[in-house]
């Protein structure tokens, strides 16, 4: 078992845990382009046995983790990983507890989740509340602790979570996402919650990286504003022209559907860079577009006859019918064949990868 921590401007926390920490382990850590003030706490953690990989500049938590993960895969064959933070949020003991969680079986993934109970910053709470809520809108599963650092994974999973994109805080959410995607065995470890002077050593920038985190939804929500307004548009344009409801509300939607199903395939539900296959996902579109389009006009001719307002009883449709769209067209339209970890190959060798890094432990 290797513990991964990939660290960016760490303070003495990070020396410190690897000594608690002690033989307990091999601790491999990725210095994500610190620079050179922080060297000092690398040479020590060096001198305390640990192997420190660097990057020339940083390049986000994403990136850290896989040149953590390659250059695991490259030295230490068949081992697993555990993966934890510098900054003081996972103890020793909970470090160990997730590691004897993944050897006492055979999951893809052990999660060490947090609770949130005593004091927790509000940016923190309300942060994991959000992210936990929207995640279990989007993958279909709830679990306890979307967003913690503390994970460990089989030795199996590694050529998977190299092909997971994302280089900066979205990495770990969007792997979490595909994980449910597949229905792989995710197991959760109650760990302490500890937050350290407010949590203000965090690197999360609260905006830019809460907007990478939940790119995929907001691109969503967009793709069918935007279907919304040509629907909208054309519903009005027809019901004025003939005074068909129905003739309307097919002719508008399927206009907008055109528009909707192109726009999510190739940007919004994008796996692994790649648009999904078009023949299966236009089949499936075309089902759930069927299926939805005889609801759209159910519960369109029933709200207009309760409220008398065309628009209110469009939206009303809408708003109705969007949780269901977007779980539906996530877990199957562009889903594509489901992949097992086992068979999954990764798209270069990692000791290449490690070389061309020029990141080799110093």
């Amino acid at each position: 078992m290797i513990v991964l921590i990939p660290s960016y401007e760490p303070d003495q926390r990070l020396p410190q845990l690897i000594a608690d920490l002690g033989d307990a382990a091999p601790i491999l850590i990725v210095d994500d382009g610190s620079g050179p003030a922080y060297s000092s706490i690398f040479a020590e953690c060096s001198r305390r046995g640990a192997t420190v990989v660097h990057h020339e500049m940083n390049r986000g938590k994403g990136a850290a983790l896989k040149t953590g993960f390659a250059y695991a895969a490259a030295h230490f064959p068949d081992e697993g990983i555990v993966c934890a933070d510098s900054d003081g949020q996972h103890s020793p003991v909970d470090i160990l507890r997730v590691a004897a969680e993944l050897e006492s079986g055979e999951p893809d993934m052990v999660l060490g989740a947090r609770l949130f109970t005593g004091s927790v910053p509000l940016r923190s709470r309300v942060g994991n509340g959000v992210t936990k809520r929207l995640f279990a809108l989007a993958a279909r599963r709830t679990l306890i602790d979307t967003q913690t650092g503390l994970r460990a994974y089989p030795a199996r999973m590694i050529p998977w979570l190299l092909a997971i994109p994302g280089d900066r805080f979205e990495y770990e959410l969007q792997l979490l996402l595909r994980a449910c995607s597949e229905d792989q065995d995710i197991r959760e470890v109650e760990i302490a919650t500890i937050y350290l002077d407010e949590n203000a050593s965090s690197h999360f920038r609260p905006l830019h990286d809460s907007v990478l985190i939940y790119r995929q939804l907001l691109s969503f929500i967009g793709s069918s504003l935007l279907a919304f307004g040509i629907d909208t548009t054309l519903l009005f344009l027809g019901v004025a022209l003939t005074g068909q409801v129905t003739a309307s509300a097919v002719a508008a939607r399927v206009a907008s559907a055109a528009t909707n199903y192109t726009i999510n395939r190739r940007w919004v539900f994008r796996r692994g860079g790649e648009a999904a296959p078009l023949l299966p996902s236009l089949l499936r579109y075309a089902a759930l577009a069927a299926t939805i389009l005889v609801a759209n006009v159910a519960l369109l001719h029933a709200l207009l006859a309760v409220t008398g307002s065309l628009l209110a009883a469009k939206i009303a449709t809408e708003v109705a019918l969007f949780a269901a769209s977007f779980l539906i067209q996530r877990a199957l339209v562009y889903s594509g064949r489901k992949m097992s970890p086992q068979r999954v190959e990764t798209r270069q060798n990692p000791g290449e990868q490690i070389a061309r890094e020029k990141n080799l432990a110093r």
